[in-house]
C-alpha cells in the first residue's frame, strides 16, 4: 500500500476532470491507474483512494462488523457508497457527477494527502477547515501526546 504524502493545487473542468499531479502519481506503488473516489463521511470533502488501498480498507471493515446486525450493515453501505475511477492516458481522472456536488462549481481543488488516501476539497472549503485548526498544536497534544504518541513538536515520545 502506498504512502501518499503531499499537498497539490490543481485545476478542475466543469465535467469533473483534473489532472493528477506528477509528485502523487511517483509516489504510487504500481501503474494501476484504477482508484476509488467516496465523500467523506466527516468532512466536506472526497475521499480518493488507490483500489488496492480501498480494497483493504473494505476487507478490514467486512472483518470487524458483523453483517447480520443492521448498524454495522449501515455503516459497511456508507462506507463502500463509492465509484471506481480510471486515470486516463493524459493522467486525469473524472469524478462522478454524484460526487462532484460536494465540490460544488470549483475550478480550483486541493488534494490534501493522509497517508493512506487523498482528500479532494474545493480551495475555499480547504482554507476554512485550515482555518479552523488555528489549535493544532493543542489538538495533537490532547489526543496524541497523552497516549504516548507525537508530542505536539512532532517528535515521539
Amino acid at each position: 500500500m502506498a504512502l501518499l504524502l503531499g499537498i497539490e493545487y490543481c485545476k478542475i473542468d466543469s465535467n469533473g476532470r483534473f489532472k493528477f499531479p506528477v509528485a502523487l502519481k511517483r509516489q504510487l506503488e504500481t501503474e494501476d491507474n484504477r482508484f476509488v473516489v467516496r465523500r467523506s463521511f466527516d468532512s466536506e470533502c472526497l475521499e480518493l483512494w488507490t483500489y488496492a488501498s480501498f480494497q483493504a480498507e473494505v476487507e478490514q471493515l467486512q472483518e470487524k462488523l458483523n453483517p447480520y446486525n443492521i448498524a454495522d450493515r449501515a455503516i459497511l453501505r456508507r462506507m463502500t457508497h463509492a465509484n471506481q475511477v480510471d486515470m486516463d492516458t493524459n493522467d486525469r481522472l473524472l469524478i462522478p457527477p454524484e460526487q462532484k456536488s460536494v465540490l460544488g462549481d470549483a475550478k480550483e481543488i486541493v488534494l490534501q494527502s493522509t497517508g493512506k488516501y487523498i482528500e479532494i476539497w474545493e480551495r475555499d472549503a480547504y482554507g476554512k477547515m485550515e482555518a479552523s485548526l488555528a489549535d493544532f498544536a493543542s489538538l495533537v497534544d490532547q489526543r496524541l501526546g497523552q497516549h504516548g504518541g507525537i508530542s505536539s513538536t512532532g517528535s515521539a515520545e
